[in-house]
């Protein structure tokens, strides 16, 4: 199949409302997606991947310079060519003017999702399959996940991993000292209720890195679900590191969370469980990948080091050896990757 293209080549017919073909519409904004010179940097002769940070937003506006300053603070001076790509689900708060503004001194650009549906999920699924680069991380706008733990995350990648968790609850991460106890039992029931599915301590984290070109995605073109690295961790064959942090909470804009985030969990969860025993009844006693279920060959005698990773300094993880990144997900049915030409996001 072909190839992702760049943005610039996506785009849809215009018509008469400002969407773009496919319900989606993309605003390019003068300076947006390049370097302020209009060249990138020039790459030292040891540098490490280039990175795309995407990052949904919905009524975001009022924080996003800080999030840009500390994104551009976290990777200046790292000998690494970076964009951050925003995915806006038509926030009319003015989200364009913002960018526009940090366009013309940072590799920022936008894009405007105008389908019907505003959804957390699709903005998350359309922004890695638009970005310039297969290394992606993915975090929330409101900086309750710290820009300045995006270089551990990568750390992890170059250490071996599929997808590194920034995690609340590994070794030495905590979260907001304001957090109320209702809260705090909250999420961590939520929690428990993803346990089985993962053995990650924080399954829910929203912020992660991963290169795109070894995540599973349904062929389908419905959102995989609100916890979107649960669902890639329970769809794939992957081995996770988990980074702590320090979960801070909003300083500006307003909480998305509600009944209806809630609702969409627990179905979510329903799924994935059901996922999970057709992938059992399907292996029928192989044995299990160590760090998201997955089948190992039972023939295969275990590694000195099977479920572990190099340690990295403020990081925690596990590995299965015996996964390979070149792996389909175990049902052999309804699972492409990004880089097999399947979005799973554009409505």
């Amino acid at each position: 199949m072909d190839k992702p293209q760049s943005p610039s080549r996506r785009r849809g017919p215009a018509t008469g409302n400002g969407r773009a073909g496919g319900g989606v519409a993309e605003t390019h904004l003068p300076g947006s997606g390049n370097f302020p010179t209009g060249q990138a940097p020039e790459r030292p002769a040891s540098f490490s991947p280039p990175v795309s940070v995407v990052v949904p937003t919905l009524r975001e506006a009022a924080g996003l310079r800080a999030l840009a300053d500390r994104v551009q603070e976290a990777l200046a001076g790292r000998g690494l060519e970076w964009e951050l790509l925003l995915v806006d689900d038509d926030s009319r708060d003015g989200t364009e003017d913002v960018v526009a503004e940090l366009g013309r001194r940072l590799p920022i650009r936008l894009h405007v999702r105008r389908g019907p549906q505003r959804d957390l999920s699709l903005s998350v699924l359309l922004g890695i399959r638009l970005a310039r680069f297969d290394r992606v991380v993915v975090m929330d706008a409101d900086l309750s996940h710290p820009p300045e733990r995006i270089p551990d995350l990568l750390a992890a990648l170059d250490a071996g991993a599929d997808l590194a968790l920034g995690s609340r609850y590994a070794p030495g991460a905590s979260v907001d000292r304001g957090w109320s106890r209702r809260r705090l039992l909250g999420s961590r029931l939520a929690t428990a209720l993803a346990r089985p599915l993962v053995t990650c301590a924080d399954p829910l984290s929203g912020f992660f890195a991963a290169d795109r070109r070894t995540l599973p995605v349904p062929e389908d073109a419905r959102p995989i679900g609100y916890k979107i690295a649960l669902e890639l961790m329970v769809r794939g064959r992957l081995r996770v590191a988990e980074v702590p942090i320090v979960f801070n909470d909003r300083h500006t804009g307003e909480s998305k969370m509600g009944w209806r985030t809630l609702a969409a969990y627990l179905r979510q969860l329903a799924r994935l469980y059901g996922v999970r025993l057709a992938d059992a009844m399907h292996r029928r006693g192989r044995g299990a990948n160590p760090v998201c279920g997955a089948p190992r060959d039972r023939g295969r005698p275990a590694l000195a080091n099977e479920g572990k990773m190099p340690s990295i300094p403020g990081s925690s993880r596990g590995r299965d050896e015996g996964s390979r990144k070149s792996d389909v997900h175990p049902r052999g049915r309804g699972t492409r990757r990004f880089d097999d030409g399947g979005t799973g996001a554009t409505p």
